[in-house]
């Protein structure tokens, strides 16, 4: 069975080779397009503006590299916490060179990785009066700044990149028309509500009732279930329990974790 990796290209990449390397046919379907910014000013303006943060919450792993893109020479200060609320992102982080003891991320055995697992390591401070930056795309979801809001931080927004409707090249395409021939062979992981609501644009009126899909939070899953998907297990966001959850195939019905 073919596992369907629709992540952006560049983690998509990573994605199928750590599959691979586990015993999955995985392969790589990009359902979200990331691009930089026209104008990187805001960015850099962002990185001087550093010290009066308390805490930077970077919401992926595409966030951290176009905001470090943008460093122009330019090291994390040791004092301000950088926050992620996945281990992807936190892994691009520290490659980043943000220090262990900077970093702040949901704990291991979190049951999803999200803003209300990361809020849950900080909920216990006090922020009145504390600044914090969101390092996100042109949009995003508001939750952990409404909240962190309510407690009294002021809260700032900086867009570090564009998402982009998909453009598949030839084999993109054609890895979708196999997957649309034969559902029961194929198997779609989704780490984004987005990339759900891409395909069925690339797709429309597909029927997708006889084909199965792994999603990594539960607002995915209701997402596939939405665009029709019968067969949907959440499954942890890291290869290795995808590996396990892929290994259910095509009667997958029931959470995987």
């Amino acid at each position: 069975m073919r596992l369907i990796v629709t992540r952006p290209a560049a983690q998509a990449t990573a994605w199928v080779t750590a599959l691979q390397a586990l015993g999955c046919e995985a392969q790589a379907l990009p359902l979200i397009g990331i691009a930089a910014l026209d104008d990187s000013a805001p960015l850099r303006a962002a990185w001087q503006a550093l010290p009066r943060y308390g805490l930077v919450m970077f919401v992926s792993a595409n966030a951290v590299e176009h905001f470090f893109a943008a460093a122009a020479g330019a090291v994390w200060p040791a004092a301000v916490r950088a926050a992620a609320t996945g281990p992807g992102t936190a892994g691009a982080l520290r490659q980043a060179g943000v220090p262990a003891g900077a970093l702040v991320e949901p704990a291991a055995d979190a049951a999803r990785f999200d803003s209300e697992a990361l809020w849950a390591q900080v909920a216990h401070e006090d922020w009145a009066g504390r600044r914090v930056l969101v390092v996100r795309g042109e949009d995003g979801r508001d939750w952990l700044a409404d909240t962190l809001r309510a407690r009294g931080a002021t809260v700032d927004f900086v867009a570090a990149y564009r998402r982009l409707a998909p453009q598949p090249d030839a084999a993109g395409r054609s890895l979708l028309a196999q997957a649309l021939a034969d559902p029961a062979g194929h198997l779609w992981l989704f780490s984004s509500s987005e990339a759900v609501a891409h395909l069925q644009a690339l797709a429309p009126g597909a029927d997708w009732s006889r084909s199965a899909a792994l999603a990594t939070h539960p607002r995915i899953a209701a997402a596939a279930r939405a665009a029709g998907f019968a067969g949907v297990a959440l499954t942890a966001p890291a290869a290795e329990a995808v590996a396990r959850a892929a290994a259910a195939g095509p009667s997958i019905q029931s959470v995987a974790l």
